[in-house]
């Protein structure tokens, strides 16, 4: 299965970014700082443990509950390969989603299912991606191995998570802060395992441990996940929400201008369709990079992401440039 994402590709890294998820207010300059300083010439603790203590401080969880991650991809390939050696079945994914949940299952030979009722893996995610949308708020989602993907919930704009605590509690949720902190660059991530769950999900942590690299976090994604954990990095994401929500509702007002239609979401990246098809490698050979979200079984559409006033200018000269060419 071939693997899709935005951000760069054969040609390098894209001048104007619209591609990727990432929080384009950033970096977070506090936790930019770290990672510089971050020593490599050491190996990092392999139990992570200062890490996890921060962590769990940050969630109000005990430090056994943190699960640290190469990235957020290394997890979903993880937990699909644990948790189907000891519950083999299919995984449900949702209809729109990132297609990691896909590709570790077939890695792994499993099926994929809309059924939670027949899954032995499912995957949630609020905000989802890529329509940025309110996810389910779940509800038998103790009865399964479950994962909520969260990675996007420091990016939400607007509304609050639906999940109760109790909810919360009965399900692996995964983070991967690179994005909210515009560092994407920077792998490193995390899960907050169940407190309690109706199957045995101790024996699923014990052997999501097992089959972790002995060292999960290079020095700079431990430096990055303690920046994370720190009250200046949390105060500067909630700060650039505002910023984010205004380039956001500048860039739709220029695509509706376009004749772009939109769907609606809650983080700064949304689902936009063009008004007639357009020559994305033309944009792109001119620095601009989007999401076309064909991989996500949303033909002819784009993703995009609130990105600064200069980005939008370049972006509406290419697509006005590429709809002149349609024409």
């Amino acid at each position: 299965m071939a693997r899709i994402h935005g951000g760069a590709d054969a040609q390098g890294s894209p001048r104007w970014d619209f591609s990727t998820c990432a929080n384009a207010a950033g970096p977070c300059p506090q936790a930019l700082a770290v990672v510089r300083a971050a020593d490599p010439t050491r190996y990092p603790d392999p139990n992570a443990t200062v890490v996890r203590q921060a962590l769990a401080k940050l969630h109000g969880v005990e430090p056994r509950r943190i699960l640290p991650a190469a990235s957020a991809s290394e997890f979903i390939q993880r937990i699909t390969a644990v948790s189907g050696r000891l519950w083999p079945g299919a995984v449900s994914v949702p209809a729109h989603a990132y297609g990691d949940y896909a590709a570790a299952a077939a890695a792994w030979g499993r099926p994929l299912t809309g059924d939670d009722e027949i899954a032995t893996l499912c995957w949630r995610a609020d905000p989802t991606s890529p329509l940025g949308q309110d996810g389910d708020a779940g509800g038998r989602d103790a009865a399964r191995p479950t994962v909520l993907d969260a990675v996007y919930a420091p990016l939400r704009l607007e509304g609050a998570c639906a999940w109760r605590v109790e909810t919360l509690d009965a399900v692996f949720v995964l983070h991967s802060p690179n994005k909210a902190l515009g560092l994407t660059g920077v792998r490193g991530a995390y899960a907050v395992a169940p407190l309690a769950a109706a199957y045995d999900s101790e024996a699923l942590c014990q052997a999501l441990e097992a089959a972790a690299p002995s060292w999960p976090l290079s020095a700079q994604s431990e430096a990055m996940l303690l920046s994370w954990s720190t009250p200046a990095a949390q105060a500067w994401v909630a700060h650039s929400l505002d910023t984010l929500a205004a380039w956001k509702s500048d860039l739709q007002r220029r695509l509706t201008e376009r004749g772009f239609s939109l769907r609606p979401s809650v983080t700064p990246f949304f689902i936009t369709r063009p008004p007639q098809p357009l020559d994305l490698s033309s944009l792109r050979a001119e620095g601009l990079a989007v999401r076309d979200t064909a991989s996500f079984g949303l033909p002819g559409c784009w993703r995009v992401s609130a990105q600064p006033p200069h980005a939008q200018e370049a972006l509406m000269r290419g697509i006005d440039a590429a709809q002149r060419n349609a024409a």
